[in-house]
């Protein structure tokens, strides 16, 4: 499943299942009596395929938000170092192309994304230690089926790096993390 504490408290996790739709073992009825249930939890079901499917879709999805929240937070911490207005900025980024759930739904500015783990000072929500293993997986995962993945080695170090000095914060704390080495220059003000 995907969503996290976020989406379990909104009731709108996704859950992705493996199974066969359909054969002489009657996985197909397992699934029609499944999804109903599933959905009282969350707003979406997806079948992926066969055994093993739904980890596959798992470890991809959470790849992609690894790198992604990274890269939210890096783009807050530019646009507020150029001088832009967080609210915004943010309000800018989920009206166009750079929207995600890391900037959406769990933005790590405070007052962005109501109920983000921020506006509790990163407590709750899915922990770094957690994204960490989860990355770890889909790189394990990726080597063995050959997959190239860029970006996965400098996440993992990010990771690495917000676990020691952050703790056991949501990932989103990668913010505060940046926010902290920011190192010389000037805040630039936007005309």
């Amino acid at each position: 499943m995907s969503g996290g504490v976020v989406g379990a408290r909104a009731a709108s996790l996704t859950f992705m299942l493996g199974c066969p739709s359909h054969n002489g073992n009657g996985h197909g009825k397992l699934l029609k009596r499944v999804a109903p249930i599933l959905e009282l939890m969350g707003k979406k079901v997806v079948h992926m395929g066969g055994s093993g499917a739904g980890l596959a879709g798992k470890l991809a999805n959470n790849y992609l938000l690894a790198v992604s929240n990274i890269a939210t937070a890096e783009a807050m911490n530019l646009g507020i170092k150029l001088g832009l207005d967080p609210h915004q900025l943010a309000d800018l980024i989920n009206g166009s192309s750079g929207q995600c759930w890391s900037s959406y739904v769990n933005n790590p500015i405070e007052g962005i994304s109501p109920g983000a783990p921020v506006e509790k000072g990163f407590d709750g929500g899915f922990a770094v230690g957690l994204m960490r293993k989860d990355l770890g997986l889909a790189m394990k995962a990726a080597r063995e089926s050959g997959a190239e993945l860029e970006l996965a080695k400098r996440a993992e170090e990010v990771y690495e790096h917000v676990e020691d000095s952050e703790g056991m914060k949501d990932f989103s704390v990668v913010y505060r993390w940046l926010e902290r080495r920011n190192v010389g220059g000037t805040v630039k003000r936007v005309r």
